[in-house]
């Protein structure tokens, strides 16, 4: 520890990056770094070791466009489209996400991992806030590592040969897309994952479900899987494997989308919240 903030990587130790963990079971806020200009290669490794130990780092205080959002996403991967939604004129990856003080239903707002029904879901995401209400509109992170090794064995043993299907339309997910229909893309899409799967970076496991898009297990109806997936939605989201983060304008989250899973909350009707978002091509899940 440095100045009460950890430093933990050897990385950040190098550069002039400040790191100092969430309260809660991930994330981590970056400071030291002003991500509208050129990044070094030192300084983009310290910020992806940092990322792999949090699974969700926050940036205060930046200066982004669409453009420059794209920009520091490249630096990690390569950008994908959003399959629901068009993107902004400037940039076709980056896509707007607004509530408007006159909506009651706020894009998304359930735990979730985003895109899962996609057959190569996301490595990451980045939400950068445009404007955000006076008060409310936090987002919740949990840790999909916690919650896979606080099952039993038992339970651990029975989820690994499973795979789960995972759908865009489902009614509760779907609900969130209401005020927006005409702006989304008419297409459903649907992909087969495992339930528990292995990071591809750091080797350890995750329980990867999630309650917006996962609908049953394979090889068993909707009604047959309800019961345990809605007990392992439960079990993934429990105060002790989440953490909050705090919007201000300026502020860019960046999760891991392989093993953290979200909820931005709507607890702001009357106020405006206007981000920006993208996502990073990721991998088949195994």
């Amino acid at each position: 520890m440095v100045g009460g903030q950890d430093t933990l990587t050897e990385g950040a130790q190098r550069s002039s990056l400040t790191v100092r963990p969430l309260p809660g079971a991930l994330g981590a806020e970056i400071g030291g770094v002003d991500l509208s200009t050129p990044l070094d290669p030192q300084t983009v490794q310290s910020i992806r070791e940092i990322w792999l130990q949090y699974l969700v780092v926050f940036f205060r205080d930046q200066t982004l466009g669409a453009r420059e959002l794209a920009a520091f996403a490249r630096l990690f991967g390569t950008p994908m489209p959003y399959p629901m939604v068009t993107g902004v004129p400037e940039e076709p990856h980056v896509i707007e996400v607004l509530k408007r003080e006159d909506e009651t239903v706020n894009f998304g707002g359930l735990w979730h991992t985003d895109t899962a029904y996609l057959e190569r879901p996301p490595m990451a995401s980045l939400l950068y806030a445009l404007e955000v209400p006076q008060v409310g509109g936090d987002t919740l992170f949990a840790n999909g590592y916690q919650a896979f090794d606080a099952l039993s064995p038992g339970m651990q043993a029975m989820l690994e040969p499973l795979r789960a299907v995972n759908r865009s339309d489902g009614a509760a997910v779907s609900a969130t897309r209401a005020p927006r229909s005409g702006s989304l893309q008419d297409r459903t899409f649907q992909a087969v994952h495992p339930v528990v799967r292995t990071h591809p970076e750091t080797g350890r496991k995750v329980l990867y479900v999630n309650g917006a898009h996962s609908v049953r297990f394979v090889g068993m109806t909707e009604d047959e899987s309800e019961p345990l997936l809605r007990w392992l939605f439960a079990h993934q989201s429990q105060a002790p494997f989440t953490a909050r983060f705090r919007w201000a304008a300026g502020s860019l989250a960046f999760w891991d989308n392989r093993a953290a899973l979200h909820y931005p909350l709507n607890d702001y009707h009357g106020y405006r919240r206007r981000m920006l978002r993208i996502q990073i091509e990721g991998d088949r899940p195994s």
